[in-house]
This record gives C-alpha cells, sequence and structure tokens, in this order.
C-alpha cells in the first residue's frame, strides 16, 4: 500500500509546531501539510508539567505568537493559561484539525532519487506501525526528553519511608497539606514550587549544592496596561513585545559585558525582599556571572514573600544519603521530610529521539553542523526549531517558521524539489551548540549538533540579527544548494 503524502510533515503539535502551522497555512497556503503529536494532546512541554504553580519563565508578550498577541494582563502567566492560549489558538485557525495524535515519530528517512522524506510512526494508543511520505519535514519537538527527568543517584533513597517525587511527573494523588517538603534543587522549577507549596505545606525547604541568580518582576506589565488604553490594539501589541524584547536583549548583553554591575543591581534588589541580616553571600550570590546560565524569575518576588513569612527556607549543602526520615548532608546536619522532590533537572533529547537516515546512512547529527540555527549540515529538505536560551523560545521558532515558508516558495518558484546547506570549509573552527552553563545543556553537549565559527554555520542569540537574517535577508547563499532530482518511477 503506497503512503499518505504531503507536502509538509510537522513533527509536534507544542508551543513551536502551532506556530510553524500558522506560517505554513498563512505564507504557503496551497501546502498539504499534517502536525504529527507523540501525546493524546496539544500543548506540548504546557500539557506535559504538571506541578504546582508551573508558569512562564518569560513574559507572554514574548512567549506569545506575534500572530496572535496575548492580551492578558498577566505577562507572567501560570500553565493552565498559557495551554489555554495553545488551545484556543489551534482552533482559532483550524490547526486542530490537522494534528494526528498518538503518532509518535521514530525514524525519518530521505532519499535524494525521489527528493523525499519517508516518515516511520508508532501509534502509541494502538503500536500500530504505519508510513507517511513528505517533501519538506519539519522538526518542532523541542529538546527535553518527555518520557523521563534528570535525578542523580542519591544514597539512601530505598530507607525514605516518605514519598520522592520528580516535577516532570508529579502525581495528581499528591496531597503536601500540612507536610513537610524538602525541594531538591535551585533552578526555575525549585523557584516556582517553593512559593507555590509554602502556603499549604507545613514548611517547604530548597536544598541547594550552590546559589542561583534570582530576580523579581511584576506579574502584570503596567506599561502594557497603558499602551492598551492610547494605542490601537496591534500597535501596543507590537510595542510591547519589542520594548520586552529590547530589554531581554539588554539585561543580557550587559550581563555579559559589565557582569559586576547587573550583580550589584541583583544584590540591591535581593537585601530589599530578604530578611535583615540574611546570609546572602552563602544561599543567593553563585559562583558564576548572571546569564552564564538563565535567570530565574520570582514573579511579584513570591518566593521571597515565602521565606520573609516563615512558610519557606533555604539550605545549602549538599547530600550525604537519604534516610527513613528525610536527608543527612555533608555538613552532619538532617532534613525532615515527609516528601521530597528531586527538582534535580532534565533531559534532553534532540529531534525526540528520531533517528534520521539519508540515502540510506544514519546522519550522525552530533557530528554536523547547524545552518542558520535551523537546519542541518548535509540532511536536504528538513528544518528545526530550536529556541532561545536568553530570551522567550517562540521569538525564533516565529522566525524558523516563517523562513522555511519563504524557502519553499523560494523553491517552487524556481522549480527546484531539493535544498540542502553544505559547508565547502573543512577546516572552520567549531562550537558547543549551545553556550550556556545550565547542568541539562552540560550533560548532553556530545549528543547535540555543533556550530561555526562564522555564518551561516554560527548560532545566534539575538532577535534582532536574526529578524534581519531570517525575515528579511536571502534565503539563497554559497552554502545551500538548490536541486531539481527527477523523480523516481516508485515516487
Amino acid at each position: 500500500m503506497t503512503p499518505e503524502h504531503l507536502d509538509v510533515l510537522i513533527i509536534g503539535a507544542g508551543l513551536s509546531g502551532i506556530g510553524a502551522a500558522y506560517h505554513l497555512q498563512h505564507g504557503c497556503p496551497g501546502k498539504r501539510f499534517a502536525l504529527l503529536e507523540g501525546r493524546a494532546d496539544l500543548g506540548g512541554t504546557w500539557d506535559l508539567f504538571r506541578y504546582p504553580g508551573v508558569r512562564s519563565d518569560s513574559d507572554m508578550h514574548t512567549l506569545g505568537y506575534s500572530f496572535r498577541p496575548w492580551a492578558e494582563a498577566r505577562a507572567i502567566a501560570d500553565g493552565p493559561s498559557i495551554l489555554k492560549y495553545l488551545r484556543d489558538t489551534a482552533v482559532a485557525y483550524g490547526i486542530d484539525r490537522k494534528i494526528r495524535f498518538h503518532h509518535r515519530v521514530v525514524a525519518a528517512r530521505y532519499a535524494t532519487a525521489d527528493a523525499r522524506w519517508t516518515v516511520d510512526i508508532v501509534r502509541g494508543d494502538t503500536g500500530e506501525a504505519s508510513q507517511l511520505t513528505c517533501d519538506f519535514l519539519l522538526g518542532c519537538t523541542g529538546y527535553y526528553r518527555y518520557d523521563e527527568g534528570y535525578t542523580p543517584q542519591f544514597a539512601g533513597t530505598e530507607r525514605f519511608a516518605g514519598r520522592i517525587v520528580h516535577p516532570q511527573h508529579w502525581p495528581a494523588d499528591l496531597d503536601y497539606a500540612g507536610k513537610r517538603i524538602v525541594v531538591i534543587g535551585s533552578g526555575a522549577t525549585a523557584v516556582t514550587l517553593v512559593p507555590a507549596m509554602a502556603g499549604t505545606a507545613s514548611h517547604v525547604t530548597m536544598l541547594q549544592r550552590s546559589p542561583t541568580w534570582i530576580s523579581s518582576l511584576p506579574t502584570d506589565d503596567r506599561i502594557a496596561g497603558s499602551l492598551r488604553r492610547w494605542l490601537p490594539e496591534a500597535a501596543a501589541a507590537a510595542a510591547v513585545r519589542w520594548k520586552n524584547i529590547l530589554f531581554q536583549l539588554g539585561i543580557y548583553q550587559t550581563s555579559r559585558r559589565r557582569p559586576h554591575l547587573i550583580k550589584r543591581v541583583l544584590r540591591k534588589a535581593l537585601e530589599r525582599q530578604l530578611p535583615a541580616g540574611y546570609d546572602i553571600d552563602r544561599h543567593f550570590t553563585p559562583r558564576y556571572d548572571p546569564w552564564d546560565q538563565r535567570l530565574c524569575l520570582a514573579p511579584d518576588g513570591d518566593f521571597f514573600k515565602a521565606i520573609r513569612r516563615g512558610h519557606a527556607s533555604v539550605v545549602t549543602d549538599e547530600i550525604e544519603s537519604f534516610t527513613e526520615t528525610g536527608l543527612r548532608l555533608k555538613s552532619g546536619d538532617e532534613l525532615a521530610a515527609d516528601i521530597i522532590v528531586t527538582a534535580t533537572g532534565l533531559n534532553l533529547l534532540l529531534f525526540g529521539g528520531i533517528r534520521v537516515f539519508v540515502d540510506g546512512a544514519e546522519v550522525p547529527v552530533s557530528a554536523r553542523k547547524t545552518y542558520k540555527g535551523l537546519m542541518l549540515e548535509g540532511v536536504p529538505n528538513f528544518a528545526f526549531a530550536l529556541g532561545y536560551t536568553n530570551a522567550s523560545w517562540t521569538l525564533k521558532a516565529d522566525l524558523t517558521g516563517a523562513y522555511v515558508c519563504r524557502l519553499l516558495k523560494h523553491m517552487e518558484a524556481r522549480g527546484h524539489r531539493q535544498c540542502v546547506p553544505v559547508n565547502d570549509d573543512a577546516n572552520m573552527a567549531e562550537r558547543p551548540l549551545l553556550d550556556f552553563g545550565a547542568g541539562y545543556v552540560l550533560r548532553s553537549l556530545a549528543m547535540l549538533p555543533k556550530q561555526g565559527a562564522h555564518a551561516p554555520w554560527r548560532l545566534r542569540m539575538n532577535y534582532p540579527s536574526d529578524l534581519l537574517a531570517l525575515r528579511l535577508g536571502p534565503v539563497t547563499d554559497r552554502a545551500m544548494r538548490f536541486s531539481s532530482p527527477e523523480p523516481s518511477a516508485r515516487a
């Protein structure tokens, strides 16, 4: 039986996939496409994470779509609100009708002779195997591994009489009212969990090996509210979006160039929000500079309010072992706990673990360079969405979707059936794909593709530069090769 053929297949129906589908419908209205989603619902990360307080750590005016601006007063939104926004967006543009749920892609095989992909699929609900073919493949899988989070090996976990929970797999039946909670970790998830649980639990302790930079921002954007009152809706949305883009970029660039200035600003904010005499040096002064890792966000200072009210505390120490009643620390101290939450990070999984083949040979992804941060050296008719680490993910995903449409229209206008980035500089220096000190990145650098020393192989983390290159710049250059293979009799 001949597999169904589509012009474009989008893998993933989360934030990136829904945005890419909009761009295809709007920019390439004649293209037949579908979204393949391995889970039972859309939303990706925002459907997966169900832990208390789950929320964005970017403002929704930039995490939301440019084509459907976030209209609520809250700039920092909770997970259910974001998921509703994604569902409403999919319905509003008819994208929900293009999604095929329980379709997990396990392999994608490109044949140059036919200029097409054959995609191997396994149904998550029935176990049935099937195939689809397409001319162009767009990976919108994010880079988190959805089936398991990262948990280090801790001694004595089997002895603990209470419950151990990873935030990525939060049990719906977990009752923590009146319980003593220890949250292991100091990243964004821990900083979210602590204030969210503190009002209900007996006490919440955040146990960290080392501190993280934490910054407070208002949940509501007052400037956005003012602009909406004085400007037309579209103009206000664009103004707020650019205000926040430039603010994010300014903070990041200043952090890289003048880290001591940002450290002083963050220190002053901590002094205002923590109790007098609090040991800021020990608990809130990291060994690294701001934006060597992502700044953690405490909306309206909720994390610090929980500490001031005595509902939460921070302990900086290392774990020696779990005990029957909690944790024994290397300092000799013990922490009593009824529930221990291992907010210890995520695992990365590029392209959702899909094996990629070109003309029968598996592509060694970690040995290839990225082209413009959205295609892979030597892999034809394939693009992927990879968001920013220093700004909202959607900003880059939005540019990627629009760029793919421009590329497809260019190929159609000139009769090309194939495009492939080719690196002719065998001596070009390689760099890690992500220049970022987060643990989940450092643990996974060996499996990620590389970036080169110069354009178009250099990965920018700069939205204005990418906007000029991807939205306004040409889709043709010396590295991009176009061709028109004659379809075989089979195709």
